[in-house]
């Protein structure tokens, strides 16, 4: 029993029957409000009357109209239930279809409920006894028989129809139980699939927009995410494993051979430099590996939107493009740089500066010395847009959508100096201000468009539309 009640399914069936039998007795009590209760309420009211009928009688006519009154009120009554008794004040009958006075009736007046035989037969009555002028005593009353047969009669309906909604609240509950045990089944179904490895399975979606439907939808998305950042992990950790292999390995010969010099006396301060100063540029080569990936995870997890705030763009481009100006002009490129409008958003300026700067330095990597541009426009639907544009050999379509991945670099990319997270923590930036990296075609060239959401109303900028750094 115990286990059956920890059942949130077994709970929620309680719930709906205990629900389902107060709204059955409210109902009951009031159907018992407006009929036995009326019922009581109307014979009261008659018996009020014809009381007050005799008494009228009596106080105009005398004795004599009383008991005129009773005996047509005996004699031509519509209801044989009715009780008439008038008496002396020594309770000695005077007129009334009753032949003594009931011993259940007291001296007092008021009501009372009492059993009368009448015919050879006992039936329950409600009487009213008043003291008329001169001592006379007055019992009126009608027969309860009827009025408790229907009483009963309410009753027993609404015993029956408590064990209906009983039945019914069960019958519901159960269905409830079913359905929401079935989705709930389906649930873990899926979801032991994918904690024994099967990161493919989703939940069904149903045909309807309910809840249960929502919350599939949502689950499918989360589960989608999940699969994208273990992928990610995965081929990033395999990455990782065959980026450094090469540089530990490089590295880890150049130390032995300079081991190997020390300890047969043929290394010179010059070769020990120049091998030092080789281990020291490995080093550093994985210090920035592992601090891109440090990066990397800071973006994703969100941590940053702490620290957004109200960043104006034009500036921000601007100040890269003035910082890598120098170096596409050491490499023969022509930056040119457009900012026609001024754009600001709620993001981390750090971020998108470097975002903008690796667009800018893959841009500068593979120009071959033709022009780059640096735009900032908006986008038709209203989000801020960072786009560097080169005239290189570009990416071809079927790579576009794997050179944002981890470690991964394009054919024309692959002898060049870099890890493959220039890319990946664009996106990563990008997606953390609710936009995306688009990349397209130049022709010839690569077009990479940073997408930033959230952006402000665009005013004039001031500093002129276009400027270009040689």
């Amino acid at each position: 029993m115990l286990r059956l009640l920890r059942s949130t399914s077994v709970r929620l069936t309680l719930v709906f029957a205990g629900l389902f039998i107060i709204a059955s007795l409210m109902l009951g009590a009031i159907l018992w409000w407006e009929t036995a209760a009326s019922l009581e309420r109307e014979t009261d009211a008659v018996i009020v009357a014809d009381t007050q009928a005799v008494g009228d009688r009596l106080r105009d006519f005398g004795l004599a109209g009383a008991l005129t009154t009773i005996n047509e009120r005996v004699a031509q009554t519509a209801d044989e239930h009715a009780v008439y008794l008038l008496t002396d004040p020594a309770l000695n009958r005077l007129a009334g279809n009753l032949s003594a006075w009931p011993a259940a009736v007291g001296k007092d007046t008021g009501w009372y409920e009492a059993s009368l035989v009448r015919d050879g037969h006992t039936y329950p009555a409600r009487l009213f006894h008043v003291s008329l002028s001169g001592g006379f005593q007055l019992l009126i009353g009608r027969d309860m028989g009827s009025r408790l047969a229907i009483r009963h009669l309410i009753v027993n309906a609404l015993a029956w129809s408590a064990l209906v909604a009983v039945a019914l609240a069960i019958a519901g509950g159960l269905l409830v139980r079913r359905a929401v045990l079935g989705r709930i089944a389906q649930v873990n179904r899926t979801t032991t699939a994918i904690v024994q490895g099967d990161l493919s399975r989703r939940l069904t979606v149903g045909g309807s927009d309910d809840e249960f439907t929502r919350l599939a939808r949502t689950i499918n998305e989360m589960l989608a995410q999940i699969e994208l950042l273990i992928d990610g992990v995965r081929n990033a950790s395999n990455a990782i494993a065959h980026d450094l292999r090469t540089p530990l390995a490089e590295l880890r010969a150049r130390l032995e051979d300079t081991e190997r010099r020390l300890a047969g006396g043929a290394a010179d301060a010059p070769t020990l430099r120049g091998e030092v100063q080789d281990a020291i540029d490995d080093v550093d080569r994985l210090v920035d590996i592992f601090n891109a990936l440090l990066r990397l995870a800071a973006i994703d997890s969100g941590a940053r939107r702490a620290e957004f705030r109200r960043v104006e763009l034009a500036p921000l481009v601007e100040e890269v493009a003035e910082v890598y100006g120098a170096l596409a002009e050491a490499k023969g490129a022509r930056l040119i740089v457009n900012t026609p409008e001024q754009i600001a958003i709620t993001g981390d300026s750090d971020l998108v500066a470097q975002a903008t700067a690796n667009l800018l330095d893959n841009a500068i990597k593979y120009a071959a010395g033709g022009p780059i541009t640096l735009s900032l426009h908006r986008q038709p639907d209203g989000q801020a847009a960072i786009t560097v544009a080169d005239a290189g050999p570009g990416v071809p379509e079927n790579e576009r959508g794997k050179v944002i991945e981890r470690f991964r670099r394009g054919d024309a990319s692959r002898h060049s100096p870099g890890v493959g997270l220039g890319l990946s923590e664009v996106a990563a930036v990008a997606k953390l201000h609710g936009g995306a990296l688009e990349l397209g075609d130049n022709a010839p060239g690569l077009k990479a468009t940073l997408v930033l959401g959230g952006a402000d109303a665009a005013l004039p900028h001031a500093n002129g539309a276009s400027k270009s750094a040689a």
